[in-house]
């Protein structure tokens, strides 16, 4: 069964860290951090609807500059996700142009600050030169996104500022069954993907949907409850959790279990060997070895660490293998 989301890591683990998750067959995508992103192809970038920032560090948001110009065109609103502070920091970036030929353009980038109680939005729109407006509050309670087959989580963590983890969980998915499509004669179209909307989206279990059968003379009609429980195997979503920047401390280490919990994929940086645990503590990042028992703690179902310092690229394999290690232990 092919996952949903289709993630890969923008640039090596040596480079700056920026996660790109496609989603298979629609034509949108996530971008968790924005290092540096030059590499990814319009067509990509065009695709983007929300980006999810841990911190704004450079190497974790140099890239706005490059999305904020591939974007002026953007028709539909792109949010951006980030800590305490990231208002201002946006501000700053777009303050650093001119835009006195800019109101005719569509962009619209709604900025989600979030700290521990708090999730405040505003608004940069390109029609009015990127002047801060429409502030709203509502309180954070560890949800940033939640639509109809997905949620995106973050947790705070500690890297002497706040930093962002965030999980990006499917819901479960419903799949419809070729056999029962099969004995029942019945048409493939869209009233599938309206039967699984409808089941997404908790509709009343009495509401009815009318499919073809193939011979393209008939229909039959059925509430959403009996085609469920005729045509639909429901199976258990994709989780991806995307964790760097953090001091291996007692806090840190609860909140990256609780978002990681038996993730299916657990991208978590690896930047300093333990033999530099000393170095580690006192930038605030985590070693390999504790980038691989977080893992192994969290019973993760796949381990990618990356994010790794410059100075082990004559080593290139060093943290992989130690964090892999570490991750392997019984």
């Amino acid at each position: 069964m092919a996952d949903t989301f289709q993630p890969r890591l923008v640039n090596g683990p040596f480079d700056d860290p920026a996660l790109f998750v496609a989603f298979r067959y629609q034509r949108r995508a996530l971008l968790f951090d924005l290092g540096r992103i030059d590499s990814l192809p319009l067509r990509e970038l065009h695709k983007l609807t929300d980006v999810f920032v841990s911190h704004t560090h450079i190497d974790h948001f140099i890239g706005f500059d490059h999305l904020l110009r591939s974007s002026l065109g953007k028709e539909d609103e792109l949010r951006l996700f980030g800590p305490k502070g990231i208002t201002e920091n946006v501000r700053g970036k777009l303050a650093g142009y001119t835009w006195n030929l800019i109101q005719d353009y569509p962009l619209s980038i709604a900025v989600h600050e979030i700290d521990e109680e708090r999730h405040k939005i505003i608004y940069f729109r390109a029609a009015s030169v990127f002047r801060p407006e429409g502030e709203r509050l509502a309180p954070f309670d560890g949800t940033l996104l939640d639509e109809p087959s997905f949620t995106v989580r973050a947790a705070i963590l500690d890297h002497r500022i706040p930093c962002l983890a965030f999980s990006l969980e499917e819901k479960n998915r419903f799949n419809i069954r070729p056999d029962r499509m099969e004995a029942m004669e019945l048409q493939s179209g869209p009233w599938l993907d309206e039967l699984k909307r409808l089941l997404r989206e908790k509709a009343p279990e009495n509401t009815p949907l009318e499919m073809p059968v193939k011979n393209g003379r008939e229909k039959i009609t059925r509430s959403v409850k009996q085609w469920r429980e005729d045509l639909v195997l429901e199976t258990e979503g994709q989780k991806i959790v995307y964790v760097v920047d953090n001091l291996y401390s007692p806090g840190n280490i609860e909140r990256v279990l609780a978002l990681a919990r038996e993730t299916d994929l657990f991208y978590c940086e690896a930047a300093f060997a333990q033999s530099d645990e000393e170095q580690a503590r006192e930038r605030y990042h985590l070693t390999a070895t504790q980038a691989g028992n977080l893992a192994r703690k969290a019973a993760v179902k796949q381990f990618i660490p990356f994010h790794f310092s410059p100075r082990y690229e004559t080593e290139p394999k060093r943290l992989l293998e130690e964090a892999m290690e570490a991750f392997a232990k019984d």
